[in-house]
């Protein structure tokens, strides 16, 4: 493949709007053509972001000739039917995280990829991320001894957010925010699992709401992973070693890296290259495999997800979770859930979400995005060599203005309404920019 790359994007909704602005700088790429089942709102977007074409159908896309790679930026519940429409039609696609709600699905469209010999990859980005290869390398480095143990944890309050609550469209903080931590864990400690045990708090509509998964790997590791969309948490990995550990800030978007001794000083600490907003690596990695004519990134091969999906198959096996769309459906509910008192009433839960209904667009009802964090870097065209410092100072990462607490009562104010909306609507632009 030849000349720039036609990019397309089919879903209208704020983390499209994000990959579109950040596509914009990437050179060979064109911002060519814009899908959502509203023709309105794809004119819209089409016109914000530069694109030339806007279709009111996803089939229409599909048909389009001059499309060369389709970006599926539309609700967990959807990934499986709308890559297969791009594959049925030629069209390599990489789609966003999860890359299905279940591992027979992800088997289904690698096959159909693999007899149409069509391009077709995960939008995982931590997976594509130059910074992954420095902190592989310390981590090689035994520079603090051998790794035993590993902890990641990803939380942010975005449980008024409808889509995440349906059952219908995949909701629940797993697919949303477990996976990320999963993620983490399997770059760095691998796949060689003997053994996972998993258990969660439920919402009222008996989807995970917190997330507590230990994974116990066959050479002896472990890793202890969290996520919860109730609260705000630190989103750190913190990997133990035999002669100290290192700190990784912000595991959904490697900020730096710290290495510590066992006498809990700082040995050095790396920061990761300037960027655009870190979806560039998956776009670039994209374009590299179309040119060279793989149907796979070697950033994540097909085997990669489909261990992955596998594993959060388990996890929801544990929790008793089935979608009602997955064949055979049937739920089986372990407790009575009960509402957390400090969470925004359903009806306010509703009206937050309709206010970030650009976060992603569903079929039905208005939604978010998932959670990549917007990054806030200066735009360059070529990532910055990465540095080590030995300064005592440790940066910390921006905390999201969702992080300060809201006092509640059984009569809420308008004027805490307010806050609250607004608490969580930052949130979930933090949290959800990436899907």
């Amino acid at each position: 493949m030849f000349g720039r790359i036609n990019f397309a994007v089919m879903g209208a909704g704020n983390i499209a709007s994000t990959m579109a602005d950040t596509v914009r700088k990437i050179r060979g790429v064109r911002c060519y053509a814009v899908a959502s089942r509203s023709a309105d709102k794809a004119a819209g977007f089409a016109a914000k972001h530069g694109f030339k074409k806007a279709y009111g159908s996803y089939e229409e896309l599909v048909n389009d000739k001059k499309v060369s790679l389709i970006y599926v930026a539309t609700p967990h519940s959807e990934h499986y039917a709308n890559a297969k429409l791009c594959i049925e039609h030629g069209k390599s696609v990489i789609v966003e995280k999860p890359f299905c709600v279940n591992a027979g699905q992800a088997r289904e469209l690698f096959a159909l990829a693999e007899e149409k010999h069509v391009f077709i990859t995960e939008a995982m980005w931590t997976r594509y991320m130059p910074f992954a290869k420095t902190i592989r390398e310390v981590i090689d480095s035994r520079v603090v001894g051998d790794p035993v143990m590993l902890s990641a944890e990803l939380s942010y309050p975005i449980r008024g957010v409808q889509r995440l609550t349906d059952p219908m469209l995949a909701g629940g903080a797993l697919l949303d925010l477990g996976v990320y931590p999963l993620t983490f864990a399997s770059m760095f400690f691998g796949d060689e699992i003997a053994r996972v045990k998993a258990d969660c708090t439920f919402t009222p509509q008996h989807v995970d709401e917190q997330d507590s998964i230990t994974l116990v790997y066959k050479d002896g590791k472990m890793a202890v992973l969290r996520a919860s969309m109730l609260g705000t948490g630190d989103r750190r990995g913190v990997i133990t070693f035999t002669k100290g550990y290192m700190v990784v800030e912000n595991i959904n978007n490697f900020e730096s890296l710290t290495v510590y001794g066992s006498d809990y000083k700082k040995l050095a600490r790396y920061k990761r290259p300037r960027q655009k907003t870190g979806y560039e690596y998956e776009i670039m990695a994209c374009v590299r495999a179309l040119r060279e004519g793989w149907t796979e990134c070697p950033e994540l091969p097909h085997e990669e997800t489909l261990r992955m999906m596998e594993l959060l198959d388990e996890i929801r096996r544990q929790y008793r979770i089935v979608y009602p769309f997955e064949e055979g459906a049937r739920q089986v509910p372990l407790v009575t859930a009960q509402a957390p008192d400090a969470l925004i009433p359903d009806e306010e839960a509703q009206d937050a979400s309709e206010r970030v209904t650009e976060e992603q667009e569903q079929p039905v009802q208005p939604s978010s995005g998932q959670p990549r964090e917007e990054a806030a870097e200066s735009v360059v065209d070529t990532p910055q060599e990465q540095t080590a410092e030995s300064s005592s100072e440790q940066e910390q990462p921006e905390e999201t203005a969702a992080a300060q607490k809201q006092e509640q009562t059984a009569e809420p104010s308008s004027e805490q309404e307010q806050a609250e909306e607004s608490s969580q609507e930052q949130a979930v632009q933090s949290a959800d920019s990436g899907n």
